[in-house]
């Protein structure tokens, strides 16, 4: 057996054409591929991490580090954006690497994929259950708390609102107050954010327009809620100048490690547009309109992460922001309350759109393996009516709303980022094998500057992945260790390249 046997480009490239009730339906154009990037990009990271990675790394240079946190992404998008015009399939980096590397790489980074997406829209539902009770809250509405957090969470009720006791312990401290004598509740189960899975995996089986539609409709109303930010907080500035001086001084207040340092923080706020690719497969003109999805979201995101991040730093004392809604905390420092109203609402639909766009990917690169044989072949079937992979994304939908409902996934944001990383590093690398095999092929895209652009991709996605805690690097091994048994016991059986090659 070939562990190392390539999927023939001319199989991928006949999938890649396939129509009719059983293959994925060709729906969407360049704004709903670049819509698609820009909701599972901007989610989280915008609303809560850039407080955080300023205050502890980087200061009012925080700026520098989105800027070099974009460009390491822009490498990596570059690369996908030739594969994904030149190999318009479901399963992104998976296949890419299957084309390329071979099987056992392809199996590897799937596996790695579906803990990418799985995990990712996991984490994203818990934060998306306290943001709803924020959001709710902010109009005088209260959800019984012990149905918005994992089971063992402790919420407290203080300054008649409820939180999770982890955002306002260090509030508590200060004033020197003991959370028991506060109304307090231990939670039972996360039931807002089982339902928050549920709603979204109804609406991708129902049809891939329809949820590429709701996606640009909610991503719209974020990006509002971000310029509202950015208009506010500009107009601030420009009319209180010592004061946005005197935040931003010392600029370079830890230095450039520290921008360094921040830069590799919040570059897991750029995790999502590698999801775009899984979506090639069911992109009208996929080699014109993937590039522009790819590099069109990225470029979108950067200049807005660098705009807010700057004016953030400008409002408010960097020491002052390491807490859980900094950008809320900002618009409210310059007086103009309604503004909060807004940012909670954009950060609640940031999220609702990054569950979507994780839950895409996972159930395409799932569709992608089980259609190449080494997942069961349930998971490869589409619904002949809404094209849609519905036997997949229900189960994998199921999953990922008890994992939100019942595990505290907050140490998995690093999990998630080394799978990302690795999809990086492969597909980085398989652009150079294929310029080197196969040149004579008709790219619609090519990746400048290769080998440049393909071996600096790979040398930033190592960096990365070379300080991320040890802990996570264990877990990663834990599940490819699991995915080799799945790929020794049932994969290289049913695997269509195996049988293929034994003709």
């Amino acid at each position: 057996m070939d562990l190392l046997a390539t999927k023939p480009l001319d199989v991928l490239m006949s999938e890649a054409s396939e129509t009719g009730e059983h293959s994925l339906k060709r729906a969407l154009g360049p704004v709903n591929l670049m819509m698609l990037g820009v909701g599972a990009i901007i989610g989280a990271g915008i609303f809560v991490l850039t407080g955080a990675a300023a205050a502890q790394f980087a200061g009012p240079a925080i700026v520098f580090s989105y800027i070099l946190a974009g460009i390491a992404c822009v490498f990596a998008g570059l690369c996908y954006a030739e594969f994904a015009s030149l190999i318009p399939i479901a399963g992104s980096a998976y296949t890419y690497g299957y084309a390329t590397l071979g099987e056992i790489f392809a199996w590897i980074i799937g596996w790695d994929l579906v803990l990418e997406y799985a995990f990712g829209a996991a984490t994203v539902a818990s934060g998306w259950s306290s943001t709803l009770v924020a959001f709710l809250q902010d109009y005088g509405v209260s959800l019984p708390p012990r149905i918005c957090d994992v089971h063992g969470s402790i919420w407290v009720q203080y300054q008649g609102r409820w939180s999770p006791l982890a955002t306002v312990q260090s509030v508590l401290d200060t004033a020197h107050i003991d959370y028991h004598t506060l109304p307090n509740v231990v939670c039972i189960f996360n039931l807002i954010a089982f339902l928050a899975i549920l709603a979204v995996t109804t609406l991708l089986v129902i049809g891939i327009k329809e949820s590429a539609n709701f996606n640009t409709g909610v991503v719209f109303v974020k990006l509002f809620a971000v310029l509202v930010f950015i208009g506010v907080a500009g107009a601030f500035v420009i009319k209180n100048p010592t004061v946005a001086q005197a935040n931003w001084h010392p600029f370079l207040a830890f230095g450039w490690a520290g921008v360094i340092r921040a830069a590799g923080v919040v570059f897991f706020a750029y995790i999502g547009f590698d999801a775009v690719s899984t979506a090639a497969q069911e992109a009208k003109n996929p080699q014109r309109d993937m590039p522009i999805g790819i590099l069109g979201s990225l470029i979108i995101c950067t200049v807005l992460y660098i705009l807010v991040s700057g004016l953030l730093t400008g409002v408010v004392h960097y020491d002052r922001l390491n807490i859980g809604a900094p950008v809320s905390l900002a618009i409210r420092e310059t007086g103009r309350k309604w503004g909060s109203y807004i940012v909670n609402a954009g950060a609640l639909a940031g999220l609702s759109t990054v569950m979507l766009v994780m839950l895409l990917g996972q159930s395409r690169v799932f569709y992608s393996m089980a259609h190449d044989g080494l997942l069961w072949k349930w998971a490869g079937e589409i619904h002949p009516k809404l094209r849609t992979p519905w036997k997949s994304t229900i189960v994998v939908g199921i999953c990922v709303a008890f994992f939100g409902a019942t595990i505290p996934i907050g140490d998995l944001g690093t999990l998630v980022s080394i799978g990302t990383l690795l999809a990086f590093v492969i597909v980085c690398a398989g652009i150079m094998i294929l310029r080197k095999r196969r040149p004579d092929l008709p790219r619609p895209f090519k990746t400048p500057l290769v080998p440049l652009v393909p071996i600096l991709g790979i040398l930033t996605s190592l960096l990365m992945m070379v300080f991320l805690p040890l802990v996570t690097w264990i877990r990663l091994v834990v599940w490819l260790l699991i995915g080799f048994i799945i790929y020794f016991t049932y994969g290289r059986k049913h695997s269509k390249v195996q049988a293929m090659q034994k003709k």
